[in-house]
């Protein structure tokens, strides 16, 4: 595999807010532009942080008082799964195509065996190239 510039691969659209935003307002920015971060600059577009999809796992569970809301109310329930014959390719088209980060993995019985997402599809490409030069 040729060396690839990240320039070619990034995404140059990139949603910003400012430290003083709220975390509400950044997330409803994260779900109405379904991205998983937003990039935190001062007033000249430097880089001040990021705020992630994890970070909220994190707000939400050191949040006081606790909402005591159960997940059914936001899980997702129409899951789109994979088996663990099927192929890689197949598995990150489907992920590339629904905006997927993370497809269950699933046994003849629908029982749950495990899980790719898009860190073991990165680890996969990283390996199964040309492996990184020793540093």
């Amino acid at each position: 595999m040729e060396d690839v510039f990240v320039a070619r691969v990034m995404s140059p659209s990139v949603v910003t807010v400012d430290p003083e935003t709220l975390v509400e307002d950044a997330g409803q920015l994260m779900l109405d532009n379904d991205i998983g971060s937003v990039i935190v600059t001062d007033e000249e577009e430097h880089l001040e942080g990021i705020l992630t999809t994890t970070d909220f796992v994190n707000i939400v569970a050191q949040s006081q008082p606790k909402a005591e809301t159960t997940v059914s109310r936001y899980m997702s329930t129409d899951v789109i799964t994979a088996s663990a014959q099927d192929s890689v390719r197949d598995v990150a088209d489907v992920m590339v195509e629904h905006g997927f980060k993370h497809v269950p993995v699933v046994d003849e019985d629908e029982r749950v065996i495990g899980i790719v997402t898009t860190t073991d599809l990165t680890s996969y490409l990283s390996h199964a190239q040309t492996p990184s030069p020793e540093s």
